[in-house]
């Protein structure tokens, strides 16, 4: 009996090793991104991930916010800002791999309604923002650190109508944020990306501003310091003609040389 213990013990602790032939599961790829790309990068890393390349995991908020979470140790392997600022932010911190940056994508500011509204406004010096809210107040990034915000900001300053509506801010913790307001009719305007605009039913689009009333925006991406090798073909994916064709169908503008 007790050898037939020891064996069986025996036979137990060998089936307890762990098998050294399977191979570990790849590491996922993280990707921190801008809250405005939610949609199209998932539908991108999904595809990515169907073609073989590999598991990617995607984190989205505001570009101020993954940047900083960077800049604090998260294993991010690739950032994709909505603005230069954060991403020149991480890049004079030496905290991105030199020679992978570069600019992706564009987009325009929209000013949007929830879909129910019949607010008609045309955007353009001195239009009429203020007297569309009424008492109510508008909805966009906080201009002190979100990159919509900071646009939203700028163009209402060159239009003349900033200080007409600076009290009557929400200051959204990220671009969706500032979507969600409109969308559930909390407030009767907001200032978004014309992308967001596309990806939520319950909102239109008012009016466009123009491109010459806000810095370009342009979303910068680069691999960080610490990315794996990995990262770098996630990023030229990103870069092809399949991502270009799909970032243009939700409204991004995709820059020659870096996408087809």
């Amino acid at each position: 009996m007790r050898r037939l213990f020891f064996l069986l013990s025996a036979l137990f602790a060998v089936a307890a090793l762990p098998d050294r032939g399977a191979a570990d599961p790849p590491r996922p790829i993280v990707v921190y991104a801008a809250a405005s790309l939610t949609d199209v990068l998932q539908e991108l890393g999904a595809a990515y991930e169907k073609s073989g390349g590999g598991p990617v995991r995607l984190s989205f908020a505001a570009s101020s916010a993954i940047a900083r979470q960077i800049e604090s140790g998260a294993e991010a392997d690739l950032f994709f800002s909505a603005d230069q600022a954060w991403m020149n932010y991480l890049d004079q911190r030496r905290l991105l791999r030199e020679g992978t940056r570069s600019d992706l994508l564009g987009n325009r500011l929209a000013l949007v309604a929830p879909v129910t509204s019949n607010v008609q406004l045309k955007i353009g010096p001195g239009f009429a923002l203020r007297a569309a809210l009424r008492d109510e107040r508008l909805a966009t990034g906080d201009p002190d650190s979100v990159p919509v915000g900071r646009y939203a900001k700028a163009a209402l300053t060159t239009l003349g109508v900033w200080n007409d509506v600076a009290d009557r801010l929400v200051r959204a913790e990220n671009v969706r944020s500032a979507l969600a307001f409109v969308a559930r009719g909390e407030v009767p305007l907001a200032i978004v990306y014309e992308t967001d605009a596309r990806v939520d039913p319950k909102v239109r689009v008012v009016d466009l501003f123009p491109e010459t009333s806000h810095p370009p925006i342009r979303y910068p991406v680069a691999l960080t310091r610490q990315a794996s090798p990995a990262a770098a073909a996630l990023l030229a994916y990103l870069r092809g003609p399949q991502a270009a064709a799909i970032f243009r169908r939700y409204g991004f503008s995709v820059f020659p040389g870096d996408g087809g």
